[in-house]
């Protein structure tokens, strides 16, 4: 087929040509080759389709495609696939569409709407001579998302595809030519030739001059005649042919080359017979002629795309020797065209007899049928192939591709994936035994997960051993696999460290420091133990074991005892190394929570002694709670504080000094103390004592920025008999505090503006704002670390408390006694129940809840009055 460059004259009609070629030739292997892409790149649809034509541009460049014949396909297959080939076919490059909806390329395709074909890769199938001749691809019905390695396969199956097609195409063409002299036989297009001996003539039929270019009866009827005919080169080997047959009175052949007289070249084929005289010598060559140009040609086009192709290709015959061999075929084999060509296959290449090349080269063969495979060739070659063997007339075709390179990717890839698996296995196992152990100050309830995390990783059963402050030793946690076998577990346990000689190996890791293996485990610790531990740990029977310490801080907090059965294998060095990371991982946690836990305990112990308890009047119900924040040792400046004026009014005060440290608590000591010395001495309103506040924190140079909420009870006389109390309170910068009225409905308290927070500005305003409240109303003050939440609004946080403590307030009502109608100290645990989250909260908590409870009308009754 001659070439021509894309977009001249003879382009397109020589591609057209090409193109119902191919169209025509109905290759099963086409269709394996489909399914092969749908089995490697696990998709359940694919393709091979060929355009019907590809015109061109008046520039030369691709008009859009049209979709021809599907040569092979498997799956579910549509008219929208033919659309997206045709984008692949116009692009000429491998198109790939992880969601169709979703891709510009598409837009305006049928495709987009329908849902069976959403994920597309397609790569086109380029010709040898450039032309793009069809697409092959891979569809599903789900979104996906297509890797570079996939794009490679399909790419490398394309490649095959095209081989494929275009070896196809020649053997169609081929057999054209086979038939057309077949027909030229039949027609009378053979010559005959008679060669009389004795007598020198050679006479030739008229079909044989027209063979020759020459005229009836213009041939010059000798031998030298006919020589003078033959190309130069050939004349030689014919006339050696002919004297070999009439020496051996035998038959005659010879493929020879023809000059005509108007300088034209034909291939001819003869055949002959030399006959015998009496004597038995021959007296006569008798044979025929015919004209085979055009199969030397079709044989030099197949030739010549063979020797171009980059798939290695190779011809047996019947015998199973090599007949033809490709450029590609020699790099590939390892060999020479003089050394492979007639050779017997099993003989060059020994090592394949009995493997998957004989198996399926002798199944190719006997069956009829193609078969595909990939298959391992050991050393010299030490390569693998993807090999097609097809069986035909000739023989059996085989085309093969080396995947060496792809193969020990993947090898690598699979080795690095194990390895990526096992160190992500490992990580996950150190992240999950550090979240358990850091996610909870219960020390033991984290050790006994600790437990499950070794045995579900490394062996049959665990038990887990602290040695606590006074030294002593204690199994807290144990777990096997086996669920029939945990009870035996627990009360080996139990009983473990009582009947345990101190010559253990856990005794032994735990004064040494470091791991114990302990192989033949049953038989190694039964003669260190007593009593029924010795008969429940003859039960479990462990094959081996190991004590592992738990370390923190240069000293050993305690250790893990893990024990193999049977169906595990002894821990490798890398496995050892991980139980020994996740003990000393466990061990810094361990002595870690203890840690908080002391300091926390201290922390809490000063923030207490600097909190006063609260005045108790008889008609109140007064209730504080203070929690400290999760963080060790940081102690606030949250306050709370309830105490009576010399007028009798009880003053309620929350308060918080900004910051969160030990500076900030005795700033907190210093503030509480001067108001407090402030209301008790001046016996002013609450806006006139936060006023002296803000001037003796400027007068003693007190350096304090601080929120507060002052409040005081008012009664007199007429409010007593009226049931009623006033709440006068003044608020700088700190959070509203909230009211429950009798019924339980809860609601805000807020003044007619914000005022500014403490230590500011020493002659800042202060102003009051009464509220008339029933008895049997309840006030709560709070500060911040109950209701702020990362992430969220601060008002949000106030309105989830409000909500919740009018959930709360009927609970709390119910549980009330004596004059009172709430139960003040009820209502402020359920609301720190319900409102912290975890062991701590991030921030301090200072909570007073006064509830007012029921007076009688009459009789005499401390008269709470506004100084004012």
């Amino acid at each position: 087929m001659p070439d021509h460059p894309e977009g001249s004259p003879a382009a397109p009609s020589s591609r057209a040509a090409v193109q119902r070629l191919l169209s025509s030739v109905g290759n099963p292997a086409l269709e394996r080759l489909a399914q092969l892409a749908s089995r490697l790149l696990a998709a359940p649809s694919s393709q091979v389709s060929l355009l019907a034509d590809v015109p061109t541009a008046g520039d030369g460049a691709l008009a859009p495609a049209e979709v021809g014949p599907v040569v092979g396909a498997t799956g579910l297959r549509s008219p929208l696939q033919d659309q997206v080939c045709e984008v692949t076919a116009s692009l000429g490059e491998p198109l790939v569409v992880a969601d169709a909806r979703a891709d510009d390329r598409l837009l305006g395709l049928d495709v987009v709407a329908d849902d069976r074909v959403r994920a597309y890769l397609g790569v086109p199938l380029v010709g040898r001579d450039g032309h793009v001749v069809g697409a092959l691809c891979v569809y599903d019905a789900q979104v996906r998302a297509w890797s570079t390695d996939d794009v490679l396969v399909l790419t490398d199956l394309a490649a095959s595809a095209v081989a494929e097609l275009e070896l196809s195409a020649l053997a169609v063409e081929y057999e054209a030519d086979r038939v057309r002299w077949q027909l030229a036989v039949t027609a009378g297009g053979v010559g005959s030739f008679d060669w009389d001996l004795g007598t020198g003539r050679l006479a030739w039929d008229d079909e044989l001059h027209a063979i020759f270019g020459l005229e009836p009866g213009s041939f010059g009827g000798t031998i030298e005649a006919f020589d003078a005919c033959l190309h130069p080169d050939d004349r030689a080997r014919v006339a050696q042919a002919l004297q070999d047959a009439i020496d051996r009175v035998a038959q005659y052949t010879a493929e020879y080359r023809v000059v005509q007289p108007s300088g034209a070249v034909r291939w001819v084929k003869a055949k002959g017979m030399a006959l015998p005289g009496p004597d038995g010598t021959a007296v006569r060559v008798l044979g025929a002629a015919y004209d085979t140009t055009t199969e030397r040609e079709a044989d030099t086009r197949i030739a010549r795309v063979l020797e171009t192709m980059q798939t290695a290709f190779f011809l047996l015959d019947d015998a199973w020797r090599f007949s033809y061999v490709n450029a590609e075929a020699e790099r590939v084999l390892g060999r020479t065209r003089g050394e492979l060509l007639g050779g017997v296959i099993w003989d060059l290449f020994p090592l394949s007899v009995g493997s998957a090349f004989e198996e399926h080269y002798r199944g190719a063969a006997e069956s009829g049928t193609a078969r595909s495979f990939e298959a391992y060739y050991p050393p010299p070659l030490d390569g693998w192939y993807e090999v097609r063997a097809h069986p035909g007339p000739d023989g059996l075709s085989v085309y093969f591709h080396d995947i060496t390179q792809r193969r020990r990717l993947e090898e690598q890839r699979t080795a690095a994936l194990a390895a990526a698996d096992a160190a992500t296995s490992r990580l996950a196992l150190l992240a999950t035994v550090g979240e358990d152990l850091s996610a909870t100050l219960d020390t033991e309830y984290a050790v006994g997960r600790l437990a499950r995390h070794v045995v579900r990783h490394f062996g049959s059963w665990a038990l887990v051993t602290l040695w606590d402050e006074g030294r002593q030793l204690r199994d807290i946690a144990g777990y096997h696999a086996d669920p029939a076998q945990r009870r035996a577990v627990a009360r080996y346990a139990q009983l473990r460290l009582g009947a345990l000689s101190p010559t253990s190996f856990l005794h032994r890791a735990l004064r040494s420091g470091e791991p114990v293996v302990i192989p033949g485990a049953t038989d190694a610790v039964l003669p260190l133990l007593s009593g029924e531990a010795r008969d429940v740990f003859a039960g479990l029977a462990p094959r081996t074991g190991y004590a592992v310490p738990m370390r923190a801080r240069g000293r050993t907090v305690g250790a893990i005892t893990l024990f193999l059965d049977d169906g595990h294998a002894d821990l490798g060095d890398d496995d050892l190394a991980l139980l020994a990371q996740v003990a000393d991982r466990a061990g810094l946690a361990l002595d870690n929570a203890r840690l908080y836990e002391g300091q926390r305990r201290m922390a809490e112990t000063l923030q207490r002694a600097l909190l006063s308890a609260p005045a108790q009047p008889d008609d109140l119900d007064v209730a504080v709670r203070y929690v400290p924040a999760a963080r060790v040792a940081q102690v606030g400046g949250d306050w709370y504080d309830a105490f009576l004026q010399p007028s009798g009014s009880t003053i309620v005060v929350i308060g918080d000094v900004m910051g969160h440290d030990r500076h900030a608590a005795a700033v907190m000591s210093q503030v509480r103390t001067l108001l407090r010395g402030i209301a008790a001495t001046t016996g002013g309103s609450p806006a006139e004592v936060l006023r002296g506040l803000d001037q003796a924190l400027d007068t003693l140079q007190v350096d304090a920025m601080a929120t507060a909420v002052v409040g005081r009870l008012e009664q007199t006389p007429e409010e007593r008999a009226a049931g009623t109390t006033r709440f006068r309170w003044t608020n700088a910068g700190h959070l509203p505090p909230l009211l429950v009225a009798p019924d339980g409905t809860v609601r805000e308290l807020r003044g007619p503006r914000p005022e500014l927070v403490l230590g500011v500005s020493p002659g800042n305003a202060r102003t009051d704002s009464v509220v008339e409240l029933p008895r049997g109303s309840t006030v709560l003050l709070y500060t911040d670390g109950l209701v702020e939440r990362r992430g969220t609004h601060l008002q949000e946080g106030i309105d989830a408390l409000a909500e919740l403590v009018a959930e709360l307030a009927p609970e709390a009502q119910a549980r009330a006694t004596g004059s009172a109608t709430l139960d003040a100290g009820f209502l402020a645990d359920a609301v720190l129940a319900r409102g912290v989250a975890g062991d701590a909260p991030d921030d301090d908590i200072a909570l007073l809840v006064v509830h007012l409870g029921l007076q009688d009308s009459v009789g005499q009754a401390r008269e709470r009055v506004n100084p004012a």
